[in-house]
């Protein structure tokens, strides 16, 4: 049959073999059954993968004799030692001749029209080609970006437990629970030739109620403990600094070491003071003691902060911004230092000295629905208005959070998206302190349970400061074991 005139001769084997398998329903198959979200970004990269390969080939090449255009198994060439002559018999003139100027060829969808000349017509090729090779690298880009969104942290959490050279871990949950109920009994052990201090967590400036039933409790008993009052939405380093001082004082003032406990990003602080600080405090720290604590990093933060995650497409970023540094005064660093990679960049260069007595602690959220629409725990908090009093200082207005429902929701987003167990905040995983003993209570507490107040009385809920006794406890009994265990190697 003959073909249109101005259009070239197409072999069996040209390149729009593709696109007719685009049309008869490849991109459907990709998409008919997508298992998971992990699953769609990869068929999402074949479809580009494979709209790569139909539009890549385009190459332009220029002979001493003319130039030549080459798309996969086509071939025209037009030299100058043509211009006048018959190009092909394909393509006859309307008076039965076969002239290069009645009709201009066509290749790949662009007139080259030899009025214009070799070189116009390559630059137009060669612009349109570059155009194309763009809207596949945006193309690309944006599949690569719909990745990184659906793994999110996937391949960050637990990454301490994955690390080589890190050592192991010892499970003390047993011991734990009995030093628990011996406190609930009456019985406490802990002695008072220590001073404890207390390192609280992010936003905890303004928690009024922060550690205070604890510290209380600590009194009660004629223990020397006091609470770190830090800039908790400073930085980790700047936090550790005045930490360290915080140590020293308080050793050069009573004469007796200090044990730490840290809880959330307290816990990052007071182990970050202990490692970049370890030759000035090694005789003035007894041991330190983390409680749900992102030792590895949160993934929360990381979602938030990382680009390309959720923080993009919902705005959450600019609004922890907008909470962070505009409101109540304090450094985005301070989010951005618990993400995965600022931790690992971190703990690559400062690790907790070996002799340190180590105790970690996590817990697991509940996300039962009737815990999703519970707001029998709520937490107290103090946020500063905007109108300055008489004095220069800010009023504060006191408000009332359902903490205890937020956390739930948000431990049941990490169970969705990772398939991890976490209080809310901290996956269980990254909480775990390499070298240290690790406390896994069964009973469900969310990330917030340190801070908030029970309203409805259950005398079963677990109190914070016998927990927090418990710890520090047990966290005496590992120190008394691993002094005893480097004597007996220096023996």
């Amino acid at each position: 049959m003959e073909e249109e005139p101005g259009n070239p001769r197409r072999s069996s084997e040209e390149s729009t073999t593709p696109f007719l398998s685009l049309n008869d329903g490849l991109i459907p198959q990709l998409f008919t059954s997508v298992p998971s979200l992990d699953e769609a970004a990869s068929y999402l990269a074949q479809s580009t993968s494979l709209f790569t390969r139909c539009f890549s080939d385009y190459s332009v090449e220029y002979p001493s004799s003319g130039f030549s255009v080459t798309h996969e198994q086509e071939l025209t060439t037009f030299s100058s030692t043509q211009n006048g002559a018959s190009l092909d018999s394909d393509h006859p003139s309307s008076s039965g001749s076969h002239s290069a100027t009645d009709t201009p060829p066509m290749h790949a969808g662009v007139t080259i029209n030899s009025s214009e000349g070799p070189s116009q017509n390559t630059s137009a090729l060669v612009q349109s080609n570059n155009s194309g090779q763009s809207g596949l690298s945006m193309f690309q880009g944006l599949i690569e970006r719909a990745r990184r969104t659906v793994r999110g942290s996937a391949d960050d959490i637990g990454w301490l437990q994955r690390a080589s050279g890190m050592p192991s871990v010892e499970d003390g949950t047993g011991r734990f629970m009995e030093i628990l109920d011996n406190i609930r009994h009456g019985l406490h052990k802990l002695p008072n030739s220590i001073v404890y201090l207390l390192v609280p967590g992010l936003f905890s400036n303004h928690g009024p109620l922060y550690f205070v039933s604890t510290k209380t409790s600590f009194s009660k008993m004629g223990l020397a403990c006091h609470i770190a009052k830090i800039h908790s939405e400073a930085s980790v380093e700047k936090n550790a600094r005045e930490i360290k001082e915080y140590i020293e004082e308080i050793y050069w003032g009573s004469q007796k070491r200090v044990m730490l406990l840290g809880h959330s990003k307290g816990g990052v602080d007071a182990a970050a003071a202990l490692s970049l600080y370890w030759s000035d405090l090694k005789d003035k720290v007894v041991g330190l003691a983390l409680t749900q604590s992102p030792y590895g990093g949160s993934p929360i933060a990381s979602d938030i902060l990382r680009e390309g995650q959720l923080g993009d497409y919902v705005n959450i970023r600019r609004l922890m911004e907008i909470i962070i540094c505009k409101v109540i005064k304090g450094d985005m660093q301070a989010l951005e230092d618990l993400t995965y990679e600022r931790r690992k960049e971190f703990l690559t260069k400062h690790q907790l000295p070996s002799e340190l007595p180590v105790v970690s602690f996590h817990t697991e959220a509940g996300i039962t629905p009737a815990v999703l629409a519970t707001l029998s725990h709520v937490a107290h908090a103090e946020l500063p208005l905007m109108a300055p009093l008489s004095a220069g200082e800010l009023p504060k207005l006191p408000v009332v959070i359902p903490l205890g429902a937020a956390m739930a929701a948000c431990a049941q987003l990490l169970q969705i998206r990772y398939g991890e167990k976490s209080d809310g905040l901290v996956t269980c995983r990254d909480a775990e302190v390499p070298g240290s003993t690790v406390v896994r209570p069964k009973c469900k507490l969310d990330h917030a349970w340190m801070v908030y107040s029970s309203l409805n009385g259950d005398p079963s809920d677990w109190d914070a400061s016998q927990v927090c006794e418990a710890l520090l406890t047990l966290l005496v009994e590992v120190g008394q074991r691993k002094r005893h265990e480097f004597a007996m190697k220096d023996e």
